[in-house]
């Protein structure tokens, strides 16, 4: 199985250094950048809009990214753009969204067309976030819908980044066991 695959004009940018589990599909518009991971079972198909992963994040096992078209109500649609040190986790949805730097979006997530993520946010597992709302730099947010449920600590915040260094440290280890077997 090919598991990089282009779309019409389209073929998957790939940085240094960016890891891809063999049973992740990675289809279409979609630019990673380095140091990212991409884990298995995930689906990432931009094929009607563009997606965007920042550097060193990572999307975690089960994970689907998907984006919507432009129409001539919405010439732009809805691209999806995650930033840096993002840590999307397992069994997450993201559609047609905006993820700010230092993210981490918990396990069974869903967060929807034109909803804006800012920098310095935990999003509580299970939470769905719905199309157009915005939330703010700075605190965790939980629930159905999301809302705030306090600010988040220096060091929950430092805790973000660590994670995401995590997943860089286990896609090497990955990459290596692969390459060595």
């Amino acid at each position: 199985m090919n598991n990089i695959r282009p779309f019409l004009n389209h073929r998957p940018q790939l940085a240094e250094n960016v890891w891809i589990d063999d049973g992740a599909v990675v289809i279409g518009n979609v630019v990673l950048a380095a140091h990212t991971s991409v884990w298995a079972g995930v689906v990432i198909r931009a094929d009607v809009n563009s997606i965007y992963i920042g550097a060193r994040s990572n999307i975690q096992d089960l994970s689907m990214l998907h984006v919507s078209r432009k129409t001539a109500d919405k010439p732009m649609g809805s691209p999806l753009v995650i930033g840096e040190d993002v840590t999307v986790g397992h069994q997450v949805s993201l559609h047609g969204c905006t993820v700010g730097n230092r993210v981490l979006i918990g396990i069974g997530c869903i967060v929807l067309d034109d909803a804006v993520i800012e920098d310095d946010v935990i999003l509580a597992a299970g939470s769905l976030v719905p199309p157009r709302k915005t939330l703010k730099s700075g605190f965790m947010y939980m629930g159905s819908p999301a809302k705030a449920v306090r600010e988040l600590s220096a060091a929950e915040k430092n805790s973000i980044l660590e994670n995401a260094q995590h997943y860089q440290h286990l896609a090497k280890q990955h990459q290596q066991s692969f390459q060595a077997a």
